[in-house]
């Protein structure tokens, strides 16, 4: 079964062509060998550097070869799988991960994003809805390295670093935040003890690829909520939406 559903170009070089200054670097992490090429060779096509691995201990080595954007991620390979990856690579300055696997169902796709997947898409899928979503996580990483630094905030015990997207408890427990999980705390904590919709809250984490999976929104709530106890702040408020129960003060 090809990842890509009937792609539109041939497979890709050998040698990648040189790249210029700026462009995005993305590791392809698939143990078969013709989709790694196939995947690689139509994102090439579209002005990415591409680099692939056929598991995990290859995508170490890309990893320790320079800094990575994002990482296009099979789940069930040999060894190590792609779930396990996630479970272990948190943290501000982790790439960005996309899911692309062949277990589509709903389950599998909230275990990815509770594991903290940007996204995750089921084989085979449309290459175009493969580049949208690629450039849709990019955009919003960028968008958020590129903002203007915000003020840490603190509430019911908790401080948000805005910066390395940190809670710390005044106890000492410390949670790192996915970039879906601070982009959704963030629209909570700019209009607190006021409902925000689903849809405002997908709007938020997901941007434009929201309508595709909106239960998303349901697992970085979710997510959140295991990080904020015991203190339940973040309230669901039946048929609307969620709300968040304080008001934050500047840290």
């Amino acid at each position: 079964m090809s990842a890509l559903a009937d792609p539109p170009r041939a497979a890709a070089p050998a040698v990648a062509p040189t790249v210029g200054p700026g462009v995005s670097r993305i590791v392809v992490v698939d143990d078969d060998p013709d989709l790694r090429s196939l995947i690689g060779g139509f994102l090439r096509e579209n002005d990415f550097e591409v680099t692939t691995a056929a598991d995990t201990r290859g995508l170490d080595s890309r990893l320790g070869e320079g800094p990575v954007d994002l990482i296009l991620l099979d789940v069930m390979m040999p060894g190590e799988d792609g779930l396990a990856v996630l479970r272990r690579m948190e943290g501000p300055n982790r790439p960005g991960i996309i899911v692309l696997s062949a277990m589509g169902d709903d389950d599998d796709r909230i275990e990815g994003l509770e594991l903290g997947a940007d996204d995750y898409l089921a084989k085979p899928c449309n290459p175009r809805e493969l580049l949208a979503r690629i450039r849709a996580v990019l955009r919003r990483r960028q968008e958020a390295s590129s903002a203007p630094p915000g003020r840490n905030q603190r509430f019911g015990g908790w401080t948000l670093d805005v910066i390395a997207r940190r809670l710390s408890h005044r106890s000492g427990k410390l949670a790192q935040l996915t970039d879906a999980e601070f982009r959704v705390l963030s629209a909570l904590l700019a209009l607190p003890e006021t409902v925000l919709s689903r849809d405002q809250l997908l709007d938020a984490a997901h941007g434009d690829t929201a309508d595709i999976f909106d239960r998303a929104i349901d697992v970085t709530i979710s997510r959140l909520r295991r990080k904020l106890d015991p203190e339940n702040l973040i309230r669901t408020v039946r048929n609307e939406g969620y709300m968040f129960a304080v008001t934050p003060e500047p840290a």
